[in-house]
């Protein structure tokens, strides 16, 4: 049974009809913006160094997500080997205007089928990673069992799947950033 969402594109346009998969041997981008950092997570750890780039805190916290997921919900889709996408064109839409009002390049928001795994969870779970890996550890747990934000705000969901992806619609394209 393949199953429908919305993504929203930001790295480079799609096309009407592009395929591709994800899976334990096709990464996505956060894969291959982090995978630098394993051996720098590793030290962090080793030494309780203290943290303070940005980007060490993304690598940690997913490193984290994915020992978490990998033990304990092997059954849900990698943050690194999934599209990042949303159930709902409203949804996908929030998602949108967020992008485009931090600057980020914005291209389109398609429609989208799989056959692949499937998880929604709360974006407010995502965290900053830190020294300690026994909380990021217990943060990456809260994240996969979708348990209470922190902010004490409504989730605004991210859905992760994985598998065979087409485009089957082009729904919006912000025709100034396309040439």
């Amino acid at each position: 049974m393949k199953n429908v969402f919305y993504h929203v594109v930001t790295e480079k346009p799609m096309v009407l009809g592009q395929e591709m998969v994800f899976d334990e041997l096709r990464h996505n981008f956060i894969y291959k913006k982090i995978d630098k950092y394993r051996g720098k997570v590793k030290r962090v750890y080793e030494k309780k160094l203290k943290v303070e780039d940005e980007k060490l805190k993304k690598a940690l916290r997913e490193f984290a997500l994915e020992e978490v997921r990998e033990k304990e919900f092997p059954k849900y889709p990698s943050r690194f080997s999934s599209l990042h996408v949303s159930r709902t064109l409203k949804e996908a839409e929030v998602w949108y205007d967020l992008y485009r009002s931090q600057g980020k390049k914005t291209y389109q928001i398609v429609k989208i089928e799989t056959n692949g795994r499937v998880f929604t969870g709360d974006a407010w779970n995502v965290f900053d990673g830190t020294a300690n890996k026994e909380e990021n550890i217990e943060l990456a747990r809260n994240y996969w069992t979708n348990g209470k934000n922190s902010v004490g705000e409504e989730p605004v969901y991210e859905t992760l799947v994985d598998g065979k992806i087409k485009v089957i619609e082009i729904v919006k394209e912000n025709l100034r950033l396309i040439k």
